[in-house]
């Protein structure tokens, strides 16, 4: 309660939290519990609370083909990325290759001994 007040009277909740020796959020989460149950709320447990659970609705059909056609239409880019990706790696080993001929030539001609004759 000490901390909460000192938070309510001005003083940051960083500076708070880091002589206490906890991280911010637990002091937030402090403050959020007091403000919403008062001095009862501090000594609640953790864990789920008491009351009604709020569920997440059930996926209907739509959102299932909705999912469905998000799903197809990433399978899809990621299948032009890959396609544009193997074009790219086609062209750099042609190039490779185009550039280790002449070299290669290169070498093979100033390699070879000229005989002069005087």
């Amino acid at each position: 309660m000490k901390a909460i007040k000192r938070v309510e009277r001005g003083e940051g909740v960083l500076p708070v939290a880091r002589e206490l020796g906890i991280s911010r959020k637990i002091l937030h989460d402090w403050i959020k519990a007091w403000n919403a149950h008062g001095p009862e709320g501090l000594n609640r447990k953790p864990g789920p609370k008491p009351g009604p659970r709020k569920l997440k609705p059930l996926p209907t059909y739509d959102d299932k083909r909705s999912a469905l056609a998000l799903a197809k239409a990433r399978i899809a880019e990621l299948e032009r990325l890959v396609g544009r990706q193997q074009m790219d790696l086609d062209f750099f080993r042609q190039a490779l290759r185009a550039l280790k001929r002449p070299a290669a030539q290169g070498k093979t001609a100033s390699a070879s001994p000229k005989s002069s004759k005087p």
